[in-house]
């Protein structure tokens, strides 16, 4: 009876601890199997456009070591980093060639798109060469679209993201107000053209930070992080007109991507 007594006490504790043991193991293979790999996507203001070093493998791409995405995975080394961002993307640019390295091991994403959709280029060639009237009513044009039609072509990139990494982080980045009111500059554009565009950058904020909660993922606003660092502000992180290189042109600089984008980026990631 005594020798059944120890025996039985015995193989209860080898019991217990193999299973201390399997569950020991099981969360170290839980915790293995994460998903650490990074993926950016998106447009210009994630490939990096304006802040020069570009890689040359990206072509029109434009694909920044300064960019932020490349400046965060430098600092955090992920077990992957793919940077998928090209210049001039649209939500369908997105959704047709940058979603290809997602997966189960995608544990972060980054994107900013909706600006080309909206017709951004457009809208600021038309008030930098018409009259203030036109500049208004284009603006005016590319805010109804925000209001109207983005927002689903929003819903389809961000579902096609969740259709295929469904466990990563999501961090979807807004754009700066280009200009401070009132400001240094005394030339180009009136003010109420620059009120005009500050107001539709708003918009665009509003309409993806309320599309990319409603996915559940996390929206960075950089509205904050370039104010005092806007066109007219004598300190700017944005490049106004640039006629030898007119694709850089309210593009970040290197100083934008770096103490603009980044910071909001880390926090949310």
């Amino acid at each position: 009876m005594r020798r059944f007594r120890i025996t039985a006490y015995v193989t209860s504790v080898l019991f217990a601890a193999g299973v201390a043991l399997t569950g020991a193991t099981a969360a170290q293979a839980s915790e293995q199997a994460a998903p650490t790999g990074y993926v950016a996507l998106g447009d210009s203001y994630s490939s990096g456009v304006g802040s020069g070093s570009y890689d040359s493998a990206s072509g029109s791409c434009k694909r920044s070591t300064k960019a932020y995405p490349a400046l965060w995975a430098a600092a955090h080394s992920p077990s992957s980093f793919n940077f998928t961002a090209c210049s001039g993307a649209r939500t369908s640019d997105v959704i047709a060639g940058q979603l290809g390295p997602l997966n189960s091991g995608t544990g972060l994403v980054s994107l900013s798109i909706g600006g080309n959709d909206a017709g951004f280029s457009d809208v600021m060639t038309t008030c930098v060469l018409q009259s203030e009237a036109n500049c208004v009513a284009r603006v005016n044009q590319a805010k109804a679209y925000v209001q109207n039609t983005l927002p689903g072509k929003l819903d389809q990139v961000y579902s096609a993201i969740t259709a295929k990494a469904s466990a990563a982080h999501v961090v979807v980045l807004g754009y700066p107000r280009f200009y401070q009111l009132g400001g240094s500059c005394i030339a180009g554009l009136t003010e109420t053209e620059r009120a005009a565009i500050n107001s539709a950058a708003d918009l665009l904020n509003a309409t993806t930070a309320k599309r990319a909660a409603d996915h559940g993922f996390t929206f960075g606003s950089v509205t904050s992080a370039f104010t005092g660092h806007e066109i007219c502000s004598g300190n700017s992180w944005l490049h106004s007109v640039n006629w030898t290189n007119p694709t850089e042109s309210y593009h970040p600089t290197a100083a934008g991507q770096s103490g603009g984008y980044l910071p909001v980026f880390s926090a949310a990631a």
